[in-house]
């Protein structure tokens, strides 16, 4: 809606917080939830903030995907790269994401814009 900015504001938004709240705490959670009688409220804190930032992701995919496969191309880029995902687990995701944008830059002529 609010262009480049505001794309910027809604990605910020949508990944800061599960960021902040699983990335940064993690070393901690993970030193205090190994010790011999494990603390179940830490646990079922990682557990909760885990199921909450796949929630959040996913409901973001889901967004973004319906406004932005628009037609074949992007679709083939979205299964493309759907698949290379689910058959290769260790692919980087900044990789991913350079190479699908690479690809969208040569596709981008060859469309037809109306």
């Amino acid at each position: 809606m609010a262009g480049f900015w505001g794309s910027v504001v809604a990605a910020a938004g949508t990944f800061i917080p599960c960021y902040l709240f699983t990335i940064l705490p993690a070393p901690y959670f993970k030193k205090h939830g190994k010790r011999p009688g494990k603390r179940p409220g830490i646990v079922a804190f990682v557990d909760g903030v885990t199921a909450a930032a796949i929630g959040a992701i996913t409901g973001a995919v889901i967004v973004i995907g319906k406004r932005s496969i628009s037609d074949v191309a992007t679709a083939a880029l979205a299964l493309i790269t759907f698949g290379v995902l689910w058959r290769f687990k260790k692919v980087p995701e900044p990789l991913v994401v350079a190479v699908t944008a690479l690809a969208g830059l040569a596709l981008y002529p060859l469309m037809s814009h109306t």
